[in-house]
């Protein structure tokens, strides 16, 4: 029994990863096409890079993620393997259905600030899903863990300053990209990511 149990255990474990990325990576694309871009608002990290380049000179937000991605993950496969082989997956799934479900602009007209919301817990939720079955969608999220090890700051003020300094340029560089919108999708993302996150450490 027990030389079955162990390859039973692995398949499952797969499983419920491929069903987060899939799950998480549609809510992210619905997010991101439905309550965000409208309002040419921003998430921070990659996905946030991705939109500015989307914005400024309308290429695929998706694929500009996973061009962005490359040197990330060349230093991973060398400095941090485990997260390269974690991630990849995410990354390339959730990027595509980022630039698939963009055919879903403009189905749905909300206020800013509501669309921001809304948008932020879609994407958080994703976020948080691919992150409680140990995927992401990796991106700066890895940059962040590299500099924690160099300065052993705590990680997660490292993506907020990250985040931060990402959606400050994009308002900047953009006039339509409202700062306040942004910030408030950014910080219930975190919030969201945040609560999936911490009911996976304390084993709900």
């Amino acid at each position: 029994m027990a030389r079955w149990d162990k390859p039973w255990r692995r398949g499952f474990v797969m499983i419920k990863k491929m069903a987060a990325v899939i799950v998480g990576s549609l809510l992210l694309g619905v997010g991101i096409n439905v309550f965000l871009v409208p309002h040419h608002l921003l998430d921070g990290g990659m996905i946030g890079l991705g939109l500015i380049a989307k914005y400024v000179w309308h290429v695929q937000a998706g694929l500009t993620m996973i061009v962005l991605s490359v040197p990330l993950y060349a230093a991973a496969w060398f400095y941090y393997r485990p997260f390269f082989y974690n991630s990849l997956h995410g990354l390339l799934f959730s990027s595509w259905m980022i630039d698939v479900l963009s055919v879903l602009r403009g189905v749905v007209v909300l206020d800013p600030l509501l669309s921001a919301v809304i948008g932020g817990v879609l994407v958080g939720a994703g976020i948080g899903l691919m992150l409680r079955e140990e995927t992401s969608t990796g991106g700066t999220d890895l940059l962040a863990q590299f500099i924690a090890r160099w300065t052993n700051w705590n990680v997660g003020i490292i993506i907020f300053v990250i985040d931060a300094c990402i959606i400050s340029a994009g308002s900047m560089i953009i006039d339509s990209v409202p700062f306040v919108h942004s910030l408030v999708v950014v910080t219930v993302v975190g919030a969201v990511t945040t609560m999936l996150t911490c009911e996976k450490t304390m084993g709900v």
